[in-house]
Protein backbone atom coordinates (compact mmCIF):
# COMPACT_ATOMS: atom_id res chain seq x y z
CA UNK A 1 0.00 0.00 0.00
CA UNK A 2 2.79 2.29 1.30
CA UNK A 3 4.61 1.73 -2.18
CA UNK A 4 1.36 2.36 -4.30
CA UNK A 5 0.82 5.32 -2.27
CA UNK A 6 4.34 6.35 -2.95
CA UNK A 7 3.40 6.16 -7.07
CA UNK A 8 -0.29 7.55 -6.77
CA UNK A 9 1.40 11.27 -5.13
CA UNK A 10 4.20 10.80 -7.91
CA UNK A 11 1.51 10.94 -10.80
CA UNK A 12 -0.89 14.13 -8.51
CA UNK A 13 2.54 15.65 -8.61
CA UNK A 14 3.78 15.17 -11.98
CA UNK A 15 -0.24 15.96 -13.77
CA UNK A 16 -0.26 19.36 -11.52
CA UNK A 17 3.23 20.07 -13.32
CA UNK A 18 1.94 19.87 -16.24
CA UNK A 19 -1.75 21.16 -15.98
CA UNK A 20 0.12 25.17 -14.15
CA UNK A 21 2.61 24.36 -17.13
CA UNK A 22 -0.09 24.36 -19.72
CA UNK A 23 -2.44 26.80 -17.92
CA UNK A 24 0.72 29.31 -18.09
CA UNK A 25 1.67 28.88 -21.52
CA UNK A 26 -2.21 29.51 -22.53
CA UNK A 27 -2.92 32.08 -20.05
CA UNK A 28 0.44 33.79 -19.70
CA UNK A 29 2.23 32.73 -22.86
CA UNK A 30 5.19 31.55 -20.82
CA UNK A 31 7.31 28.37 -21.04
CA UNK A 32 10.10 29.10 -17.96
CA UNK A 33 7.83 27.21 -15.19
CA UNK A 34 8.77 23.77 -17.55
CA UNK A 35 12.54 24.91 -16.57
CA UNK A 36 11.57 24.44 -13.02
CA UNK A 37 12.57 20.92 -13.22
CA UNK A 38 15.97 21.42 -14.64
CA UNK A 39 16.00 24.13 -11.85
CA UNK A 40 15.55 21.68 -8.91
CA UNK A 41 17.83 19.22 -10.88
CA UNK A 42 20.61 21.43 -10.53
CA UNK A 43 19.95 22.77 -6.78
CA UNK A 44 19.95 18.84 -5.74
CA UNK A 45 23.22 18.43 -7.45
CA UNK A 46 24.80 21.26 -5.63
CA UNK A 47 23.41 19.71 -2.51
CA UNK A 48 24.34 15.94 -3.53
CA UNK A 49 27.07 15.88 -5.95
CA UNK A 50 29.10 19.25 -6.47
CA UNK A 51 31.90 16.99 -8.44
CA UNK A 52 29.02 16.42 -11.11
CA UNK A 53 28.49 20.75 -11.31
CA UNK A 54 31.60 21.22 -12.04
CA UNK A 55 31.49 18.78 -15.30
CA UNK A 56 28.04 20.37 -15.78
CA UNK A 57 30.12 23.63 -16.10
CA UNK A 58 33.16 22.08 -18.08
CA UNK A 59 30.23 21.20 -20.66
CA UNK A 60 28.58 24.36 -20.31
CA UNK A 61 31.11 27.15 -21.20
CA UNK A 62 31.44 26.46 -24.65
CA UNK A 63 27.66 27.00 -25.36
CA UNK A 64 27.02 29.53 -23.22
CA UNK A 65 25.72 32.93 -24.45
CA UNK A 66 26.59 36.22 -23.40
CA UNK A 67 23.47 38.42 -22.66
CA UNK A 68 25.24 41.44 -23.21
CA UNK A 69 26.09 39.99 -26.79
CA UNK A 70 22.13 39.92 -27.43
CA UNK A 71 21.37 43.19 -26.12
CA UNK A 72 19.67 42.27 -23.08
CA UNK A 73 21.61 44.91 -20.89
CA UNK A 74 23.86 42.73 -18.98
CA UNK A 75 27.18 41.07 -19.08
CA UNK A 76 26.65 37.55 -17.77
CA UNK A 77 27.25 34.80 -19.84
CA UNK A 78 24.05 31.87 -19.31
CA UNK A 79 24.01 29.12 -17.92
CA UNK A 80 27.63 28.80 -17.07
CA UNK A 81 28.45 31.62 -15.07
CA UNK A 82 25.39 31.45 -12.79
CA UNK A 83 26.63 27.72 -12.06
CA UNK A 84 29.86 29.44 -11.26
CA UNK A 85 28.84 31.71 -8.74
CA UNK A 86 26.36 29.08 -7.03
CA UNK A 87 29.82 26.90 -6.76
CA UNK A 88 31.95 29.98 -5.60
CA UNK A 89 29.17 30.77 -2.87
CA UNK A 90 28.76 26.42 -1.40
CA UNK A 91 32.42 26.50 -1.46
CA UNK A 92 33.05 29.98 0.77
CA UNK A 93 30.27 28.39 3.26
CA UNK A 94 31.65 24.83 3.24
CA UNK A 95 35.07 26.98 4.18
CA UNK A 96 33.19 28.49 6.92
CA UNK A 97 32.00 26.19 7.92
CA UNK A 98 34.42 23.12 8.57
CA UNK A 99 38.03 24.92 7.13
CA UNK A 100 38.72 21.21 5.63
CA UNK A 101 40.65 21.80 2.31
CA UNK A 102 43.81 19.73 1.38
CA UNK A 103 46.72 21.70 2.41
CA UNK A 104 48.49 19.94 -0.51
CA UNK A 105 46.55 21.67 -3.07
CA UNK A 106 45.97 25.01 -0.87
CA UNK A 107 49.82 25.29 -0.39
CA UNK A 108 51.03 24.52 -3.87
CA UNK A 109 53.28 27.14 -5.39
CA UNK A 110 50.47 27.67 -8.12
CA UNK A 111 47.82 28.31 -5.64
CA UNK A 112 50.40 30.60 -3.74
CA UNK A 113 50.90 32.83 -6.58
CA UNK A 114 47.46 33.12 -7.23
CA UNK A 115 46.91 34.53 -3.60
CA UNK A 116 49.12 36.89 -3.91
CA UNK A 117 47.40 38.01 -7.00
CA UNK A 118 44.20 38.35 -5.11
CA UNK A 119 45.90 40.20 -2.38
CA UNK A 120 46.95 42.89 -4.39
CA UNK A 121 44.01 43.25 -6.38
CA UNK A 122 42.69 44.60 -2.97
CA UNK A 123 45.41 46.67 -2.45
CA UNK A 124 44.70 48.18 -5.86
CA UNK A 125 40.83 48.09 -5.64
CA UNK A 126 41.12 50.83 -2.34
CA UNK A 127 43.24 53.25 -4.72
CA UNK A 128 41.05 52.32 -7.27
CA UNK A 129 39.64 55.09 -9.64
CA UNK A 130 36.44 52.62 -9.84
CA UNK A 131 35.83 51.18 -6.49
CA UNK A 132 32.94 49.36 -7.86
CA UNK A 133 33.86 47.98 -11.31
CA UNK A 134 37.33 46.76 -9.17
CA UNK A 135 35.02 45.31 -6.88
CA UNK A 136 32.80 43.52 -9.63
CA UNK A 137 36.24 42.61 -11.42
CA UNK A 138 37.52 40.78 -8.01
CA UNK A 139 34.31 39.39 -7.65
CA UNK A 140 34.15 37.97 -10.92
CA UNK A 141 37.46 36.95 -10.87
CA UNK A 142 37.00 34.90 -7.61
CA UNK A 143 34.39 32.45 -9.26
CA UNK A 144 36.63 31.80 -12.29
CA UNK A 145 39.47 30.39 -9.88
CA UNK A 146 37.51 29.19 -6.94
CA UNK A 147 35.58 26.34 -8.84
CA UNK A 148 38.18 26.09 -12.02
CA UNK A 149 41.29 25.91 -9.78
CA UNK A 150 41.03 24.91 -6.18
CA UNK A 151 37.87 23.04 -6.43
CA UNK A 152 39.35 21.36 -9.99
CA UNK A 153 42.13 20.28 -8.15
CA UNK A 154 40.37 18.34 -5.87
CA UNK A 155 38.10 16.82 -8.87
CA UNK A 156 41.47 15.91 -10.43
CA UNK A 157 42.07 13.69 -7.12
CA UNK A 158 40.34 11.09 -9.27
CA UNK A 159 41.97 10.85 -13.21
CA UNK A 160 38.68 10.01 -14.35
CA UNK A 161 37.49 13.01 -13.81
CA UNK A 162 40.30 14.64 -15.92
CA UNK A 163 39.10 12.83 -18.79
CA UNK A 164 35.88 14.05 -18.26
CA UNK A 165 36.50 17.56 -17.65
CA UNK A 166 38.58 18.05 -20.69
CA UNK A 167 36.47 16.28 -23.26
CA UNK A 168 33.17 17.29 -21.62
CA UNK A 169 34.12 20.95 -23.01
CA UNK A 170 36.14 19.40 -26.16
CA UNK A 171 32.26 17.96 -26.44
CA UNK A 172 30.66 21.04 -26.33
CA UNK A 173 33.29 23.18 -28.53
CA UNK A 174 32.45 20.92 -31.33
CA UNK A 175 29.37 21.60 -31.46
CA UNK A 176 30.15 25.40 -31.75
CA UNK A 177 33.07 24.66 -34.32
CA UNK A 178 30.17 22.46 -36.28
CA UNK A 179 27.86 25.98 -35.82
CA UNK A 180 30.45 28.36 -36.78
CA UNK A 181 31.78 26.24 -39.93
CA UNK A 182 28.32 25.82 -41.20
CA UNK A 183 27.38 29.40 -40.67
CA UNK A 184 31.04 30.43 -42.33
CA UNK A 185 29.85 28.08 -45.48
CA UNK A 186 27.01 30.83 -45.95
CA UNK A 187 29.52 33.70 -46.41
CA UNK A 188 31.67 31.51 -48.48
CA UNK A 189 34.35 31.31 -45.92
CA UNK A 190 35.75 34.69 -46.31
CA UNK A 191 37.93 36.78 -43.93
CA UNK A 192 35.53 39.46 -42.83
CA UNK A 193 33.24 36.95 -41.45
CA UNK A 194 35.26 34.82 -39.73
CA UNK A 195 35.24 37.92 -37.17
CA UNK A 196 32.10 36.83 -36.29
CA UNK A 197 30.23 33.59 -37.61
CA UNK A 198 30.69 31.81 -33.89
CA UNK A 199 28.86 34.16 -32.30
CA UNK A 200 26.87 33.99 -30.21
CA UNK A 201 28.72 31.62 -28.29
CA UNK A 202 31.92 33.69 -28.46
CA UNK A 203 32.39 37.32 -28.92
CA UNK A 204 35.15 37.17 -31.42
CA UNK A 205 37.47 34.90 -33.52
CA UNK A 206 40.27 35.69 -31.07
CA UNK A 207 38.53 34.13 -27.65
CA UNK A 208 37.14 31.12 -30.04
CA UNK A 209 40.92 30.90 -31.79
CA UNK A 210 42.62 30.91 -28.21
CA UNK A 211 40.07 28.13 -26.92
CA UNK A 212 40.64 25.75 -29.90
CA UNK A 213 44.20 26.45 -29.46
CA UNK A 214 44.56 24.82 -25.83
CA UNK A 215 41.76 22.10 -26.72
CA UNK A 216 43.56 21.06 -30.14
CA UNK A 217 46.94 20.21 -28.25
CA UNK A 218 44.42 18.41 -25.58
CA UNK A 219 43.02 16.38 -27.82
CA UNK A 220 46.61 15.67 -29.49
CA UNK A 221 48.14 14.84 -26.43
CA UNK A 222 45.33 12.11 -26.01
CA UNK A 223 46.16 10.99 -29.34
CA UNK A 224 49.70 10.15 -27.86
CA UNK A 225 48.36 8.82 -23.98
CA UNK A 226 49.58 5.00 -24.41
CA UNK A 227 47.07 2.21 -24.11
CA UNK A 228 43.90 4.14 -25.68
CA UNK A 229 41.42 1.94 -27.64
CA UNK A 230 41.68 1.78 -31.05
CA UNK A 231 37.25 3.01 -32.05
CA UNK A 232 38.61 6.08 -29.09
CA UNK A 233 41.50 7.01 -31.40
CA UNK A 234 39.79 7.01 -34.20
CA UNK A 235 36.92 9.44 -32.64
CA UNK A 236 40.28 11.32 -31.18
CA UNK A 237 42.03 11.95 -34.31
CA UNK A 238 38.40 12.71 -35.64
CA UNK A 239 38.44 15.81 -32.71
CA UNK A 240 41.86 16.64 -33.61
CA UNK A 241 41.10 17.18 -37.83
CA UNK A 242 37.66 19.25 -36.92
CA UNK A 243 39.55 21.41 -34.38
CA UNK A 244 42.04 21.79 -36.81
CA UNK A 245 39.84 23.40 -39.83
CA UNK A 246 37.69 24.76 -37.19
CA UNK A 247 41.48 26.99 -35.86
CA UNK A 248 42.32 27.69 -39.76
CA UNK A 249 39.28 29.06 -40.84
CA UNK A 250 39.47 31.26 -37.28
CA UNK A 251 41.56 33.35 -38.94
CA UNK A 252 43.08 34.00 -35.61
CA UNK A 253 46.80 34.77 -36.21
CA UNK A 254 47.84 35.17 -32.63
CA UNK A 255 46.62 31.38 -31.60
CA UNK A 256 48.10 30.04 -34.95
CA UNK A 257 51.53 32.22 -33.11
CA UNK A 258 50.32 30.29 -30.03
CA UNK A 259 50.33 26.95 -31.43
CA UNK A 260 53.82 27.50 -32.96
CA UNK A 261 55.32 28.62 -29.77
CA UNK A 262 53.65 25.32 -27.52
CA UNK A 263 55.34 23.21 -30.59
CA UNK A 264 59.28 25.13 -30.38
CA UNK A 265 58.52 24.15 -26.32
CA UNK A 266 57.73 20.47 -27.14
CA UNK A 267 60.69 20.11 -29.35
CA UNK A 268 63.19 21.69 -26.36
CA UNK A 269 61.63 19.22 -23.93
CA UNK A 270 61.66 16.28 -26.02
CA UNK A 271 65.61 17.31 -26.46
CA UNK A 272 65.75 17.28 -22.95
CA UNK A 273 67.01 20.94 -22.66
CA UNK A 274 66.64 21.97 -19.42
CA UNK A 275 64.23 25.19 -18.11
CA UNK A 276 66.88 27.57 -17.50
CA UNK A 277 68.45 27.25 -20.67
CA UNK A 278 64.80 28.02 -22.00
CA UNK A 279 64.33 30.79 -19.66
CA UNK A 280 67.65 32.55 -20.44
CA UNK A 281 66.58 32.24 -24.28
CA UNK A 282 63.82 33.97 -24.14
CA UNK A 283 65.45 36.49 -21.94
CA UNK A 284 67.84 37.00 -24.86
CA UNK A 285 65.43 37.40 -27.19
CA UNK A 286 63.92 39.80 -25.39
CA UNK A 287 66.90 41.88 -24.38
CA UNK A 288 67.39 41.89 -28.20
CA UNK A 289 64.09 43.16 -29.01
CA UNK A 290 64.95 46.05 -27.02
CA UNK A 291 68.26 47.14 -27.70
CA UNK A 292 67.57 46.56 -31.89
CA UNK A 293 63.61 47.72 -31.38
CA UNK A 294 64.11 50.88 -33.63
CA UNK A 295 66.02 48.41 -36.49
CA UNK A 296 63.35 45.52 -36.16
CA UNK A 297 60.03 48.27 -36.11
CA UNK A 298 61.57 50.38 -39.38
CA UNK A 299 61.70 46.66 -40.82
CA UNK A 300 58.15 45.62 -39.57
CA UNK A 301 56.67 48.78 -41.18
CA UNK A 302 58.02 47.71 -44.74
CA UNK A 303 55.16 45.10 -44.37
CA UNK A 304 52.39 46.12 -46.36
CA UNK A 305 50.15 42.94 -46.57
CA UNK A 306 46.91 42.95 -44.74
CA UNK A 307 44.65 40.39 -43.49
CA UNK A 308 42.41 38.49 -45.79
CA UNK A 309 40.79 35.36 -46.22
CA UNK A 310 44.42 33.59 -47.80
CA UNK A 311 45.74 31.74 -45.41
CA UNK A 312 49.62 32.55 -46.45
CA UNK A 313 48.66 36.58 -46.69
CA UNK A 314 47.11 36.28 -42.94
CA UNK A 315 50.54 34.85 -42.18
CA UNK A 316 52.24 37.52 -43.94
CA UNK A 317 50.22 40.58 -42.14
CA UNK A 318 50.89 38.98 -38.62
CA UNK A 319 54.17 41.82 -38.62
CA UNK A 320 52.79 44.31 -40.38
CA UNK A 321 52.81 47.46 -38.21
CA UNK A 322 52.08 49.92 -41.40
CA UNK A 323 48.71 49.39 -42.94
CA UNK A 324 46.52 46.62 -41.12
CA UNK A 325 44.08 47.79 -38.59
CA UNK A 326 43.75 45.37 -36.23
CA UNK A 327 47.98 45.32 -35.79
CA UNK A 328 47.81 48.60 -35.13
CA UNK A 329 44.67 49.29 -32.89
CA UNK A 330 46.95 46.54 -30.62
CA UNK A 331 49.60 49.35 -30.56
CA UNK A 332 46.97 51.98 -30.04
CA UNK A 333 45.73 50.18 -26.69
CA UNK A 334 49.44 48.92 -25.53
CA UNK A 335 50.69 52.72 -25.84
CA UNK A 336 47.09 53.96 -24.06
CA UNK A 337 48.19 51.04 -21.20
CA UNK A 338 52.08 52.45 -21.13
CA UNK A 339 50.89 55.78 -20.52
CA UNK A 340 48.32 54.78 -17.78
CA UNK A 341 50.56 52.70 -16.70
CA UNK A 342 53.78 56.04 -16.49
CA UNK A 343 50.65 58.44 -14.37
CA UNK A 344 50.42 55.29 -11.53
CA UNK A 345 53.13 53.45 -11.75
CA UNK A 346 53.26 51.70 -8.27
CA UNK A 347 49.45 51.22 -7.82
CA UNK A 348 47.26 51.50 -11.35
CA UNK A 349 43.91 52.63 -11.93
CA UNK A 350 42.57 49.86 -10.29
CA UNK A 351 41.43 46.33 -11.54
CA UNK A 352 39.10 46.05 -14.37
CA UNK A 353 38.99 50.04 -15.04
CA UNK A 354 41.30 50.18 -18.16
CA UNK A 355 38.48 50.24 -20.74
CA UNK A 356 36.97 52.82 -18.53
CA UNK A 357 39.84 55.33 -18.58
CA UNK A 358 41.97 54.88 -21.62
CA UNK A 359 39.82 57.01 -24.07
CA UNK A 360 42.19 60.21 -23.17
CA UNK A 361 45.10 58.45 -23.14
CA UNK A 362 44.89 57.84 -27.24
CA UNK A 363 46.77 59.75 -29.86
CA UNK A 364 45.57 61.13 -32.77
CA UNK A 365 48.35 59.81 -34.67
CA UNK A 366 48.24 56.16 -33.45
CA UNK A 367 44.17 55.77 -33.92
CA UNK A 368 43.26 53.39 -36.14
CA UNK A 369 39.40 53.17 -37.92
CA UNK A 370 38.61 50.44 -35.61
CA UNK A 371 39.80 53.34 -32.42
CA UNK A 372 36.50 55.29 -30.88
CA UNK A 373 36.58 58.48 -29.19
CA UNK A 374 34.93 57.52 -26.32
CA UNK A 375 37.13 54.67 -25.73
CA UNK A 376 34.35 51.76 -25.27
CA UNK A 377 36.31 49.68 -27.30
CA UNK A 378 37.39 47.05 -24.44
CA UNK A 379 40.58 46.13 -22.72
CA UNK A 380 43.87 46.53 -23.44
CA UNK A 381 44.43 43.27 -25.47
CA UNK A 382 46.95 42.15 -23.93
CA UNK A 383 47.07 39.67 -20.25
CA UNK A 384 50.65 41.81 -19.70
CA UNK A 385 49.84 44.99 -19.99
CA UNK A 386 46.04 45.07 -18.98
CA UNK A 387 47.53 44.54 -15.78
CA UNK A 388 50.27 46.78 -15.82
CA UNK A 389 47.82 50.07 -16.46
CA UNK A 390 45.38 48.29 -13.83
CA UNK A 391 47.25 47.34 -10.70
CA UNK A 392 50.50 48.82 -11.75
CA UNK A 393 54.40 47.02 -11.81
CA UNK A 394 53.22 44.63 -9.49
CA UNK A 395 50.00 42.99 -10.90
CA UNK A 396 51.93 42.77 -14.33
CA UNK A 397 55.42 40.92 -12.68
CA UNK A 398 52.68 38.47 -11.00
CA UNK A 399 51.05 37.30 -14.42
CA UNK A 400 54.40 36.64 -15.22
CA UNK A 401 55.33 34.78 -11.96
CA UNK A 402 52.15 32.41 -12.37
CA UNK A 403 53.27 31.65 -15.81
CA UNK A 404 56.79 30.99 -14.86
CA UNK A 405 55.87 28.84 -11.38
CA UNK A 406 52.94 26.88 -13.29
CA UNK A 407 55.42 26.18 -16.46
CA UNK A 408 57.93 25.36 -14.38
CA UNK A 409 55.87 22.48 -12.25
CA UNK A 410 54.34 21.72 -15.20
CA UNK A 411 57.62 20.50 -16.54
CA UNK A 412 59.05 19.55 -13.18
CA UNK A 413 56.33 17.35 -12.63
CA UNK A 414 56.78 15.77 -15.93
CA UNK A 415 60.19 15.03 -15.44
CA UNK A 416 58.82 13.13 -12.28
CA UNK A 417 56.12 11.64 -13.37
CA UNK A 418 56.89 7.72 -13.16
CA UNK A 419 52.92 6.75 -15.20
CA UNK A 420 53.14 7.12 -18.66
CA UNK A 421 49.90 8.54 -18.88
CA UNK A 422 50.15 11.19 -16.50
CA UNK A 423 53.52 11.90 -17.48
CA UNK A 424 51.84 12.92 -20.94
CA UNK A 425 49.01 14.88 -19.73
CA UNK A 426 50.80 16.58 -17.85
CA UNK A 427 53.03 18.14 -20.65
CA UNK A 428 49.98 18.46 -22.47
CA UNK A 429 48.34 20.64 -20.19
CA UNK A 430 51.83 22.65 -20.06
CA UNK A 431 51.92 23.15 -23.31
CA UNK A 432 48.12 24.27 -23.42
CA UNK A 433 48.89 26.45 -20.86
CA UNK A 434 51.87 28.02 -22.90
CA UNK A 435 49.82 28.61 -25.61
CA UNK A 436 47.31 30.91 -23.77
CA UNK A 437 49.53 33.04 -21.93
CA UNK A 438 51.86 33.58 -25.70
CA UNK A 439 48.52 34.11 -26.97
CA UNK A 440 48.38 36.28 -24.25
CA UNK A 441 50.55 39.15 -25.81
CA UNK A 442 48.30 40.05 -28.26
CA UNK A 443 44.89 39.61 -26.17
CA UNK A 444 43.20 39.21 -23.14
CA UNK A 445 40.17 36.54 -21.90
CA UNK A 446 40.52 35.71 -18.35
CA UNK A 447 37.96 38.18 -17.16
CA UNK A 448 35.51 35.85 -19.52
CA UNK A 449 34.27 32.30 -18.62
CA UNK A 450 35.05 31.22 -22.20
CA UNK A 451 39.21 31.00 -21.02
CA UNK A 452 39.03 31.44 -17.73
CA UNK A 453 37.93 27.91 -16.98
CA UNK A 454 39.88 26.20 -19.37
CA UNK A 455 43.17 28.51 -18.46
CA UNK A 456 42.54 27.59 -14.28
CA UNK A 457 41.55 24.12 -15.08
CA UNK A 458 45.09 23.55 -16.99
CA UNK A 459 46.88 25.10 -13.56
CA UNK A 460 44.57 22.95 -11.86
CA UNK A 461 45.35 20.05 -13.63
CA UNK A 462 49.33 20.42 -13.34
CA UNK A 463 48.89 20.68 -9.84
CA UNK A 464 46.60 17.87 -9.23
CA UNK A 465 49.13 15.55 -10.84
CA UNK A 466 52.07 17.38 -9.12
CA UNK A 467 50.50 16.59 -5.55
CA UNK A 468 48.58 13.67 -6.28
CA UNK A 469 49.95 11.28 -8.95
CA UNK A 470 53.59 12.68 -9.89
CA UNK A 471 55.43 9.83 -7.94
CA UNK A 472 52.87 6.75 -8.21
CA UNK A 473 53.74 3.86 -10.83
CA UNK A 474 49.87 3.71 -11.10
CA UNK A 475 47.76 6.49 -12.57
CA UNK A 476 44.92 5.51 -10.05
CA UNK A 477 42.72 7.77 -7.51
CA UNK A 478 43.85 8.15 -3.74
Amino acid sequence: MEKKAKIAWLYLIAALFVAVGLFLVVKKNTYLFFALPVVLGVLLLYIFSLDKVLLLTAFTVPISINLKAIDAGLAISLPAEPLLMGILVLFVAKMLYDGQFDRRISRHPIAIVIYCMFAWMLVTTITSEMPVVSIKFIASRLWFVVPAFFLCAILFKDPKNIHKFIWLYIAALCIVCIYTIIHHSQFGFDGDSAHWVMTPFYNDHTAYGAALAIYLILALTYAFIPGVKKSRRIIIIGVVVLLSIALILSNCRAAWLSIIAALAVLICVLLKIKFRWIAAAIAILVGLFFAFQNQIIDALEKNNQDASGDLVENIQSITNISTDASNLERINRWQSAFRLFNERPVFGWGPGTYQFVYAPYQMSKEKTIISTNAGDGGNAHSEYFGPLAEQGIVGSLLVLVLVIVTVYCGLKTYGRCKNKQAKVLVLGATLAFISYFIHGFLNNFLDTDKLAIPVWSLAALIAAIDVFYADKEEFVEE
